[in-house]
């Protein structure tokens, strides 16, 4: 059984490689309950804590299970917010193959199934980036969105100019012109693709900033009570899901508009499975807002593992 941590989690996922692997898992079939998502009081903080309990498997081939908690609060101690492991078993003899860091892994798919959705709903020459969040994401989703689309231009807004400045150091590396920001609505416009990674509340975005022909990553708002963006935005937007069950029940961005009459089911364009299945295809025009709103799944963790473990035994060969 190997244990595997952040380090080489990351070295394994380069996004050339997991998002197409992410693509061929939304096209395959791969089984995927449904999570389970418990909010555990903290009396020590103001939020919950929440517990989530995500797995899936192939038949005859890889099972695995992510155990994670969220702690919105954790920034304050300077933790990520999501902490916990990741088990990956062999369905043949179901062994125990390993234990990987959980938290990275979730970036790099998250991140991953964003550029995934991009390369199918933002415009191609799409060059510039606007990233609303500072937390763990921020830096991944820069050079996955890069990874998809000619990016030139990073603008990062924060809670603070010197948080924003930290991700741009982080990215350094990619050679694209990053920028730290104090305000949202100022540097919205000139955004081609605006990608909001947040533990908010309360909508960051307003629809009326919107500008035609850009497209929205939404990540954050993961559960039922939290909101990145405003009524506007998904009045004014094609919406697409990563998968439409969860994202319909866990996210306050679609379910607190479907629950007021903002929007109907029948607004829901289609998830990734209809797109990487080419069951249904994009056709946006130049003036188009798109919109994708990911909530997780657990097929994304299965397939980041799978590369990872290929990764790890192939170095171990060497």
């Amino acid at each position: 059984m190997l244990s595997i941590d952040a380090s080489k989690v990351n070295e394994a996922l380069t996004f050339p490689k997991l998002v197409p692997a992410l693509e061929h898992a939304f096209a395959s079939d791969v089984t995927v309950p449904p999570r389970l998502h418990f909010d555990i009081e903290n009396p020590k903080a103001s939020r919950e804590t929440t517990l989530l309990i995500m797995p899936a498997w192939q038949s005859g081939e890889v099972a695995g299970v992510k155990l994670v908690t969220v702690a919105p609060e954790n920034a304050a101690k300077n933790l990520p917010s999501i902490q916990g492991s990741y088990l990956l078993f062999d369905v043949d003899d179901g062994q125990l193959i390993a234990i990987m860091d959980a938290p990275a892994i979730t970036a790099k798919r998250t991140a991953a199934a964003s550029a995934l959705a991009s390369s199918y709903l933002s415009r191609t020459d799409s060059e510039t980036l606007l990233i609303i969040g500072t937390g763990t994401l921020a830096s991944q989703l820069i050079e996955a969105h890069a990874s998809v689309r000619p990016i030139k231009q990073v603008k990062v807004w924060g809670r603070t100019l010197e948080k924003a400045q930290l991700i741009c150091d982080k990215v350094a590396h990619l050679a694209i012109d990053c920028q730290a920001v104090s305000d949202i609505e100022g540097n919205i416009a000139d955004a081609d693709i605006i990608s909001c990674a947040t533990l908010s509340q309360s909508p960051l975005i307003k629809g009326e900033w919107l500008v035609p022909g850009q497209h929205l990553d939404m990540v954050g708002a993961y559960r039922p009570d939290m909101r990145e963006m405003d009524d506007d935005c998904v009045r004014r937007a094609a919406i697409y899901v990563d998968n439409i069950e969860s994202a319909l029940r866990e996210t306050g961005d679609l379910a607190i508009p479907l629950a007021d009459g903002v929007i109907t089911l029948s607004d829901i364009q289609a998830d990734l499975f209809s797109l990487c299945k080419k069951e249904q295809v994009v056709s946006r025009s130049a003036s188009q807002i798109t919109l994708f709103k990911s909530v997780g799944h657990a097929l994304e963790d299965l397939a980041a593992a799978k590369l990872v473990a290929e990764h790890v035994n192939a170095l171990k060969v060497k």
